[in-house]
């Protein structure tokens, strides 16, 4: 049996197959030439290299076979001479390629079989590069479908012009799906894979949240108002943080909506998780105050090298600033970005008055001096021989129960005391082969210099091969807890720009950088300090 078909059929079957994938019809057009040129070559030899064109005006097929032009001849399936060449066009030249017309084909029905399947192999890729190309670029966007099946708790979705798939653990907690139900999701991925486009939604997602927002708060759609930052606990509870750009809009107050209508919306939406509506602030102690509501804070402490954060909390709010199973407290973490410490005013004094038993009793050991004395210090706000040392001699005379004599001789023993640790630490620093070059660095102590030696860090070179994490340690956040990473210099007080300004100099008396290209940044640094 033959198949074939005349010129109108074949541009119809194009346009049909095009606007039912939804594809361009030049694709489809081509997959066509390139299924019937295969079908040709079943008849001239697969070695021969057949093209076929058709007219994507008119339908008119046209077969030719691609003859290189070359001296010596090998394959004379795609390879014939100058001579042969010049008798179908005689301006030919060595390397060009012959075009020979070949005669209309009647397609057998394998041959027809094969241009079917190279056909609808086309056409799934064109269909595949279509979907991936419409999609990657909606990554971030809530998109809405139907049910098409679910698949061992997975939610596979219609999205009118394709497929895409809710895995289990991208659901909300006790959410069930039937087939033919209406969903919105989140794209938070979209991928190539051997089966084509992969779209991944997510019901789970903290930008869910913020997306869901933005369509019911035309404040937020405008830009007036800006959501900072979001933590979630999926089907539980969420708190959002938001930015007014205009003085005279409250966010809290256009984010919650008339008797609560806009928060309402996105709370069934997300089928009844309680969401606290926060109002963003630059200060950080501000805003952790703002993302522990509602629950009071007395105090907060701030600790920038570690990114962590001490609250106070009065005795009978303890249990709502954690909240059931530490809720509250680790969504303020999210949403903050620090580590919260919670304690009680009680459990805070507690710690004052050890702190305080602790620095009287190292005043009382290195200054040899009794109980009162020490007290009365720690009471002034001494919290180190060091600063007793180089304190004014006038305003330690000052303090009461104290005279001249008294100071002076304090501050002796002071000055005793630190030259006999600063010998101490001299010789361990000899003792772990530090050099003595390390000393010039600027900012380098002689303590620093035995913690550098334990940590191998023994030459300038060495301090100058040290980045800035080494020095000062790192946090990272890993299954959204942070780890802290510590550095040679952990419990100094020197911070990243100190880090970096320590090693640079080094860099410079190691000869690796000249002195002039501290310059630069000295002057950035000026012209920050300028604008603030």
């Amino acid at each position: 049996m033959a198949v074939a078909a005349n010129k109108l059929e074949l541009l119809q079957i194009a346009d049909a197959v095009a606007r039912e994938k939804s594809i361009d019809r030049g694709i489809v057009i081509a997959a066509m030439e390139d299924a019937i040129a295969k079908a040709a070559r079943s008849r001239y030899g697969a070695e021969t290299d057949v093209h076929a064109e058709i007219n994507s005006k008119t339908g008119e097929l046209r077969l030719s076979r691609h003859m290189m032009v070359v001296e010596n001849v090998e394959s004379s399936a795609i390879e014939m001479t100058l001579e042969d060449a010049r008798r179908h066009n005689p301006a030919a030249q060595i390397g060009d390629t012959i075009a020979d017309t070949l005669p209309p084909l009647e397609y057998g029905r394998i041959a027809a079989q094969s241009a079917k399947q190279v056909i609808v192999q086309k056409v799934r890729e064109a269909e595949r590069d279509r979907q991936y190309a419409e999609y990657k670029d909606r990554i971030g966007e809530i998109v809405s479908g139907v049910v098409k099946r679910v698949e061992y708790g997975n939610a596979v979705l219609d999205l009118g012009r394709g497929e895409a798939v809710i895995r289990r653990d991208e659901l909300l907690p006790r959410e069930t799906f039937r087939n033919g139900d209406r969903v919105r999701a989140y794209v938070y991925d979209v991928r190539r894979e051997p089966r084509g486009p992969q779209i991944f939604l997510s019901r789970t997602h903290p930008q869910f949240m913020a997306k869901l927002f933005t369509q019911e708060v035309p404040e937020i759609y405008d830009g007036i108002i800006e959501i900072k930052a979001v933590a979630r606990d999926p089907g539980s509870r969420a708190k959002i943080a938001v930015i007014s750009r205009d003085s005279s809009v409250d966010p809290v107050g256009a984010c919650v909506g008339m008797r609560g209508s806009r928060v309402q919306a996105v709370v069934n939406e997300l089928a009844g998780e309680k969401i606290d509506i926060i109002p963003w602030s630059q200060d950080v102690a501000t805003f952790v105050v703002n993302a522990l509501a509602p629950a009071e804070v007395v105090k907060v402490v701030l600790d920038e090298v570690r990114e962590r954060i001490e609250v106070v909390v009065p005795d009978a709010q303890l249990s709502l600033a954690i909240g059931r199973r530490g809720q509250n407290v680790r969504l303020a973490s999210q949403l903050t970005g620090w580590d919260i410490d919670i304690l009680t005013e009680a459990e805070e004094s507690e710690r004052r008055q050890k702190e305080f038993a602790e620095r009287s009793n190292m005043f009382m050991e290195s200054l040899d001096v009794d109980e009162t004395v020490a007290q009365l210090l720690s009471s002034e706000g001494f919290t180190s021989v060091e600063d007793l040392a180089f304190v004014p001699i006038d305003e330690l005379a000052g303090i009461e129960g104290f005279d001249a004599d008294t100071a002076a001789e304090l501050q002796t023993r002071a000055k005793d005391y630190l030259d006999r640790i600063e010998q101490e630490l001299d010789d361990k620093r000899k003792a772990l082969g530090v050099d003595d070059a390390v000393r010039d660095v600027p900012g380098v102590t002689t303590k620093m210099m035995v913690a550098l030696g334990e940590n191998g860090v023994k030459t300038v070179e060495d301090l100058a091969g040290c980045a800035t994490d080494d020095l000062i340690g790192w946090t990272e956040r890993k299954d959204g807890e942070a780890q802290r990473h510590a550095g040679y210099l952990e419990g100094f007080d020197i911070d990243r720009d100190g880090a970096e300004s320590m090693i640079m100099q080094a860099r410079v008396k190691a000869g690796w950088i000249d002195e002039t290209a501290l310059a630069p940044a000295a002057a950035e640094e000026a012209e920050a300090e300028a604008q603030n």
